[in-house]
Formats: C-alpha cells, sequence, structure tokens
C-alpha cells in the first residue's frame, strides 16, 4: 500500500458521506504539481482544451507508428504467406489464391462475416477488370479493410466534451487488463498537459487499490481510494468527482470491479456507478472505455455486446496484441458493434498503450 506523509489530513479534507463508517481518502502523490503552477491551466471555459489534447494524442499515435508495427508482428507474420500467393498472381489462379486469402484471414481472427465480405469484394474487382496485379489487389484488400475500420469506428480520439473535469471509467471482465491501461492512459495523457486524478473503485479484488496507487505514484498523478473494505464502488467515483471539481484536476480516471458480462448484479452496479458520477458532473462520464483482452480474439465479441447494452460503451482498448496473431479482431469487434477502438496494448511498457490509428494498424499488419 502506497503511503501518504499527511494521511490524516488527507482524510479529514474530504467531505465524508452518509455512512459514518466510511470516508473515502485523497493521496496526494504529485503535490508540488497540485500546489504550484500547473504547467497547463484549464478552466471550464477554455474549451479548446480537450481538443488540443485529442490532437496531441493523434499527432502521437501516427510518430508512434513504429510501435504500432512491432506489437503487430505475429499477426504480420499469419498474414505474410498473402504476398507469396499475390507474388505470381495470375487471373487463371484467381480461385485458388482468393480461397488461400481468406483462409489467412480468419485464422487472424478477421471473422466469417467480414472475411467474405472483403473476398467477394475482391472477386468482383477482379473479374470486372479492375484489379490487374498482384499489387493492386494487396492494395484493393487494405483499402477494404481500412475502410470497415474507418465506416464504423471513425471517432477514435478521446471525446471529453467541454467542462472539467472530464471523466473517463474504464470497465471491463477479470484479467483483461483495465487498472494497468488506465495506468499508461494517466501517462498519456498527463504527458499531453493533463492533470489527472485517478478514483480506484474497484472495490471488489483486494490488490486493485494497491496496484493503482502504484500507478499513481509511477505516473505522478493523484488518486482516491476508499478506506473501508465494504466501501461502495459508486461511492468512491463519486467523491473522486467531487474532488476533481474542487481542486481542478482536468481528467478523472475511474477504474471500477472486473466482473463477467453474465452477473447481472455486478453489471447493475456499473449503471448505479454512471448515473452517480453524472449528478456531481452533467454530462459525466465523458467516455466509457471497454478493456478487451485481444488474446481471446472473436470470443471478446460477447462480452462487448453485453457491456455496450447494460451501461453504453464509448470506446475500445484492446490490450496484449503484441502476443497474439488475431490482430484482425479489432475490425470484426468494431464491424459488428459500431464502436470506435481508441487504444491498443502493443506491449508491457509504461508507453505501449497507443492511440488507436487505423491507417497506422491496416500498414502493420499488411506490411
Amino acid at each position: 500500500m502506497a503511503t501518504c506523509s499527511s494521511r490524516s489530513l488527507c482524510a479529514s479534507s474530504f467531505t465524508s458521506i452518509s455512512r459514518p463508517s466510511y470516508q473515502p481518502q485523497f493521496i496526494p502523490f504529485n503535490l508540488p504539481h497540485r500546489t504550484g503552477t500547473s504547467r497547463f491551466k484549464c478552466s471550464a471555459g477554455q474549451t479548446g482544451f480537450f481538443t488540443k489534447l485529442g490532437r496531441l494524442l493523434k499527432e502521437k499515435a501516427k510518430s508512434d507508428v513504429e510501435k504500432i508495427f512491432s506489437g503487430f508482428s505475429k499477426t504480420r507474420n499469419n498474414l505474410a504467406v498473402i504476398d507469396e500467393l499475390l507474388l505470381y498472381w495470375n487471373l487463371s489462379d484467381t480461385d485458388r489464391v482468393l480461397d488461400q486469402l481468406e483462409e489467412a484471414l480468419l485464422v487472424s481472427d478477421f471473422g466469417p462475416k467480414i472475411t467474405i465480405k472483403i473476398v467477394d469484394n475482391l472477386r468482383e474487382d477482379i473479374l470486372s477488370g479492375k484489379l490487374k496485379s498482384g499489387n493492386e489487389i494487396k492494395e484493393a484488400l487494405k483499402r477494404n479493410v481500412l475502410e470497415l475500420l474507418t465506416s464504423k469506428g471513425s471517432k477514435t480520439e478521446l471525446q471529453l466534451g467541454f467542462r472539467k473535469p472530464a471523466v473517463i471509467m474504464i470497465v471491463g471482465v477479470n484479467g483483461g487488463g483495465k487498472t494497468t491501461s488506465l495506468g499508461k492512459l494517466a501517462y498519456r495523457l498527463k504527458n499531453g498537459g493533463a492533470k489527472i486524478l485517478m478514483a480506484a473503485g474497484d472495490t471488489f479484488r483486494a490488490a486493485a487499490s494497491d496496484q493503482l496507487e502504484i500507478w499513481a505514484e509511477r505516473t505522478g498523478c493523484e488518486i482516491v481510494v476508499a478506506e473501508s473494505e465494504k466501501a461502495k464502488a459508486s461511492s468512491v467515483l463519486v467523491q473522486a468527482v467531487k474532488k476533481g471539481k474542487e481542486l481542478g484536476f482536468d481528467i478523472v480516471l475511474c477504474d471500477t470491479s472486473g466482473r463477467l458480462h453474465t452477473n447481472y448484479s455486478l453489471m447493475e452496479e456499473l449503471i448505479s456507478c454512471k448515473k452517480a458520477v453524472g449528478k456531481v458532473v452533467s454530462g459525466a462520464p465523458n467516455e466509457i472505455l471497454l478493456v478487451l483482452d485481444g488474446t481471446t480474439g472473436l470470443n471478446m465479441l460477447p462480452q462487448a455486446r453485453e457491456f455496450n447494452e447494460v451501461v453504453g460503451v464509448t470506446g475500445l482498448i484492446l490490450t496484449k496484441l503484441d502476443g497474439s496473431a488475431r490482430g484482425g479482431c479489432v475490425v470484426s469487434v468494431v464491424d459488428e458493434l459500431g464502436i470506435p477502438v481508441k487504444f491498443v496494448g502493443v506491449g508491457e511498457g509504461v508507453e505501449d498503450l497507443q492511440p488507436f490509428d487505423a491507417e497506422a494498424f491496416v500498414d502493420a499488419i499488411f506490411a
């Protein structure tokens, strides 16, 4: 458990809620930043701040294309057979080549619906004479995939509204990487100039608060944690958002407990959390990001459907894609649900949660 030299002061400065046995704890790991002159001054009237932050993240995604490239190496190796198929392509081989291309896409978890759609489009263009070489077929393949990603999931940047604090809730099943993703997201947003407050809303897992406090220290962010093991997640998040308003934070990142998408009572708790923070800041949460484990491939779709139905997911974070040859699941999720991918995990490092860029992704897997 991380320590705070003025724990009693931190606790006493917090407005208690109705339950006398519970008082959330505010731990300022970054006191000089909080009390001194901040790098960015963002008031509610300065509506361009979040727009600029989104632009910075997007520019960073394009500049970090090498990380995307290396992160999808296994998927790229899976699809390398396409280059071999198209190298000596001729019209008489069309059916054989397209059958093998279809198999390569399916193995990479593009999903049967998308794969058939792509292959049928290519077959039509080949037979009509629009595609006359292997290079043209590959470029058409890339265009098809890019169109699938951008037609339904174009808003890949964070939508943070126009008043502070912006509130982002992180949700997902157990073991998907929620807390780690939140820590990495805090690191990236803080480097973009935002003042970040973390909320340890995972009140079910004993080590969750400890883990998030480590991330708070690591990133120089401040954090609100529950002092009671029986604390309600919604209470922790409410107090964090209130602190965010009082102390002028730009963004409050809210961790939540991992839960199976089939557990009705725990899914209902997410609704309570969403409603509770919305009473503190109108329009909050601005983003509800669902963390999905990329190694599960197309099995992530039922999870995403349920979470979206219950709380209205606004964006996806796909993790562990560096260890998977199933990068095509990115396309399948976007096409099936129409929810944009906002970040992808392409490694273990603190900088390896990358803002998703559809063009960079397509270039990486079909390089």
